[in-house]
């Protein structure tokens, strides 16, 4: 579930920092050539951009849009095109949504790093992404705005789980990121899992430089996984639930139409999507689907057209706190 579109080849016994540098994806160059292996032998503590960033502000906002990033990727790397230095949702999303107020969040995402892996666990990066939301919100006066997530890969996971959190919070700063949803953008979301349970049958060791792992994050990537399955479970309940009370919350499921060279389609269809939401396709395969270079890009205008109807009628959320 890569936010870069090429595949890192393991060979045990052949596996070099000037081999990986050379062949690694985008997001892996990046990683090593900031951060190589340290001669002294003294583990390297990189820093990470964590925490919620304003790509965009109006001072009359309607609505705030926040994207959430994937595995191994970052909070502007993610949503940067091949060619480009600024993230399309800063450069395109203005334009086209001008009363929205851009943010994006960023975490540890990184499995497995040539120094130290988090080793958060996917309920404490939602949990992080709930507080650090609900602050910046509460400190810029908009924890009653409309709120749309935009998230991609693991970065899905990591919103259902921290939406779920908020329902019913004791913390009632923090049930004000439930009230205010207005809705999900899920973009290859591995809801039943996906291609990247490989990389937990991958011995750390046959990793060469690799010195540490998140174990729990690959674990959760199993297609078998019992906490995948319970969340999707809680959030369908959730959903449901909403339903009833007669409250809207729009999803839409966008999954990936071309596969990764030499592994294949990572996130399926079937796992991108479920049963009863709007589902739409996307040109290009899992780590370029949210990677746009222009308005033009007819990923971007099927994206686009989603935000535009969500945000045309974001009026102030009926729920309750």
């Amino acid at each position: 579930m890569h936010d870069n579109h090429h595949v890192m080849k393991l060979v045990p016994g052949r596996f070099s920092w000037r081999r990986q540098h050379e062949n690694a994806s985008d997001t892996q160059q990046m990683e090593h050539a900031t951060h190589p292996p340290p001669r002294s032998g003294k583990p390297v503590f990189p820093t990470f951009p964590e925490g919620i960033k304003v790509l965009y502000d109006c001072a009359d906002a309607a609505v705030d849009i926040c994207f959430v990033h994937g595995l191994t990727g970052d909070r502007e790397r993610t949503w940067t095109a091949e060619g480009q230095s600024i993230p399309w949702p800063q450069v395109l999303l203005p334009a086209k949504l001008d009363r929205a107020r851009i943010l994006t969040y960023g975490y540890d995402a990184y499995i497995v790093r040539t120094s130290v892996a988090s080793t958060n666990r996917l309920i404490d990066h939602a949990t992080n992404l709930l507080v650090d939301l609900a602050s910046e919100r509460d400190l810029s006066n908009s924890s009653s705005r409309p709120l749309i997530f935009v998230a991609h890969s693991l970065g899905g996971l990591v919103c259902k789980r921290a939406i779920l959190l908020s329902r019913n919070n004791p913390e009632l700063p923090l049930r004000t990121i439930f009230a205010a949803l207005k809705g999900v953008v899920f973009m290859g979301t591995p809801h039943k899992g996906a291609w990247m349970a490989d990389w937990a049958r991958i011995p750390v060791s046959t990793l060469g430089l690799v010195k540490s792992s998140n174990v729990s994050l690959l674990d959760v990537l199993q297609r078998n996984n019992q906490l995948l399955e319970s969340v999707q479970v809680d959030f369908l309940a959730m959903m449901r639930q909403l339903r009833e009370e007669g409250r809207g919350l729009e999803i839409t499921c966008f999954f990936e139409e071309l596969p990764v060279p030499g592994a294949g389609v990572i996130v399926s269809k079937e796992s991108a999507t479920f049963e009863g939401y709007a589902a739409r396709s996307i040109y290009a395969n899992h780590g370029n689907m949210v990677k746009f270079a222009t308005a033009e890009d007819n990923g971007f205008r099927r994206l686009l057209w989603e935000l535009s109807r969500w945000t045309s009628n974001s009026g102030e959320n009926p729920s309750e706190l």
